[in-house]
């Protein structure tokens, strides 16, 4: 005996007509993207500007890095410096193992005045004689970019920050050590071995 089956109603499959409209559309598709491959290929004819290299580099070390160092301070490594107790110039000689030369620029210093009196005895560090000063000749007073642009001209400082921007940004400068502020002392990344002294 057979199986009872439910009859459903089937319906006929209708064909989808095509609007000429969409012919047109899928046309113009097809030439844009002709055109996007063509502007691919002249886009990678073009020459690319590449920024020369310093005369100081060997390889991706720098080589006009030598005793006395000149180490280019930024705003909150001297606030670090403060809440870790750390002598900004004696601290920077127990890490590089000889004589260091702290610079700091007019934006440095006008950033801690802007910060006003919670950071004045930083203020009262960055005008130590000791730390020599350094003019600056542009507008605006954003002291990365300062010191971006200050280390891209001339590649001969150290920068001693602690700020993780500023960090990443000059990273991406070949040759430019970074001293930072690590376990109440201080501590340098990207400073070829053969320059330290202490290492053995």
């Amino acid at each position: 005996m057979g199986k009872n089956r439910l009859k459903t109603k089937q319906f006929a499959a209708t064909k989808r007509m095509i609007n000429p409209k969409e012919i047109a559309k899928t046309r113009k598709g097809a030439e844009k993207s002709g055109e996007s491959e063509k502007r691919k290929n002249r886009d990678a004819l073009t020459l690319k500007r590449v920024e020369t290299q310093s005369a100081g580099m060997f390889g991706r070390y720098n080589s006009t890095l030598k005793p006395p160092y000149n180490v280019l301070v930024d705003t909150n490594f001297i606030n670090f410096s403060i809440k870790n107790k750390i002598d900004l110039v004696k601290g920077m000689m127990d890490c590089l193992y000889a004589e260091c030369v702290p610079h700091i620029t007019d934006c440095v210093v006008a950033e801690l005045e802007k910060l006003g009196q919670k950071y004045r005895v930083a203020l009262r560090i960055s005008k130590d004689p000791r730390i020599e000063r350094l003019p600056c000749d542009h507008k605006g007073t954003y002291a990365d970019d300062c010191i971006c642009e200050r280390v891209k001209a001339h590649r001969c400082y150290i920068v001693a920050t602690c700020d993780t921007d500023l960090k990443r940004r000059i990273r991406k400068i070949p040759g430019v050590p970074i001293m930072y502020v690590g376990n109440h002392k201080y501590a340098i990344e990207r400073l070829p071995e053969s320059t330290q002294i202490g290492n053995s």
